[in-house]
């Protein structure tokens, strides 16, 4: 007798066959496609981007609060002489040495077992007493654009609450680490300028400032920015207007392969969404890595319906919009005039291209070829 046992490459089981070609339960299959309905998407998203929202501010409060509580035995160091974190990269700090004569001096920046040596310069400041100082570039993690060997003193920052330290050694060979204090902001608070105190990273969208803890500690703080559909620029032009712009913490900046990052970001359908009513016009994009530009369909949109309209622009679930700046007062800082677009048809159509206040990329629109025959 010969006693056959089941091989991979063997006929299957009929109990597993069964069972893998059942049918899923209706109500699973309802919901399924419930959720792919386009429309309880785009509803459900900014549900979900509030609550992302949430979570993390409540993530960053804690490790503020858990940084200034583990400060260590020695007492703070008074507030810095300077200290300053322009453009999420560089980092400046001049601060009076603790010691008269230190033999060596660093800034550590740590978050958990991660940590960063950046070495401190001894000056003279005015009065003739030591001064440490430092100026450091801080790397973002998530910038694939940056230098593959980085230098191994150059700190490189997740998203996270990371502590400042400074540690001197005196000439006996004592070791002492303190943090540094930060001044409580005052409640007139800083005159505005045209520009905010902080910038997020132009290419992936970080925010890295300085933060004061529980207790005075200064901290950086680095913030991952969510998705965004970020506008280059646009360019209005006698017979039309060409937007540029990119993806933003998309797909292209997540640990996945290339293939399927560029399939992720082509397969987004953008579209033009009329303001009061949401009328729809679908957008062509052309892609080229995470950056795309389109010719917008003025026809189409001033075709919709009679009159003038304001018209807003998505990627996907994202708004098209310049976000990623530190200018207060956008449609000040880039004003734009009415143009005169003259259609492949023969109709002309007036057109505004413009940027909001809250950094959406608009465009006004009205067919007025009746008016000018």
């Amino acid at each position: 007798m010969h006693h056959h046992s089941p091989t991979r490459g063997g006929p299957p089981h009929p109990a597993r066959s069964a069972a893998s070609e059942r049918p899923p339960h209706p109500a699973l299959s309802a919901l399924a496609t419930l959720l792919a309905l386009p429309a309880l998407q785009s509803a459900l998203a900014p549900r979900a981007r509030r609550a992302a929202a949430k979570a993390r501010s409540t993530r960053f409060r804690l490790e503020r609060a858990a940084a200034g509580r583990d400060s260590g035995r020695e007492p703070l160091l008074p507030p810095p002489a300077h200290l300053s974190l322009r453009d999420s990269r560089t980092l400046n700090l001049a601060l009076a040495a603790p010691e008269p004569d230190p033999r060596s001096a660093e800034l550590l920046i740590t978050r958990g077992h991660r940590r960063f040596r950046v070495p401190l310069a001894v000056e003279r400041d005015t009065d003739g007493g030591p001064l440490l100082t430092a100026t450091v570039t801080l790397h973002d993690a998530l910038d694939t654009a940056r230098t593959p060997r980085t230098p191994a003193p150059a700190p490189l920052l997740g998203d996270g609450v990371w502590r400042l330290t400074v540690v001197t050694a005196d000439e006996g060979g004592r070791v002492r680490r303190r943090g540094l204090t930060l001044e409580a902001p005052t409640a007139a608070g800083a005159p505005q300028g045209p520009t905010t105190p902080h910038a997020p990273s132009p290419r992936t969208g970080t925010l890295m400032r300085v933060v004061r803890c529980r207790g005075g500690r200064a901290a950086v703080q680095v913030t991952r920015s969510p998705a965004r559909a970020e506008l280059v620029r646009f360019v209005p032009r006698g017979d039309g207007i060409t937007v540029h712009g990119r993806v933003v913490a998309g797909p292209s900046q997540r640990p996945v392969r290339a293939t399927r990052a560029v399939r992720a970001l082509t397969a987004l359908p953008a579209r033009a969404v009329r303001r009061r009513d949401g009328v729809v016009v679908p957008l062509e994009l052309h892609w080229e890595g995470a950056a795309f530009r389109c010719v917008l369909p003025l026809g189409a949109m001033a075709g919709a319906g009679p009159g003038q309209w304001v018209w807003d622009f998505r990627v996907g679930e994202l708004p098209l919009g310049r976000r990623l700046t530190d200018v207060r007062d956008l449609p000040s800082a880039f004003p734009t005039p009415f143009r005169l677009v003259a259609l492949p048809d023969g109709r002309l159509v007036r057109a505004h291209p413009h940027l909001t206040a809250s950094g959406a990329f608009a465009v006004t629109c009205l067919d007025i070829t009746k008016e000018t025959s």
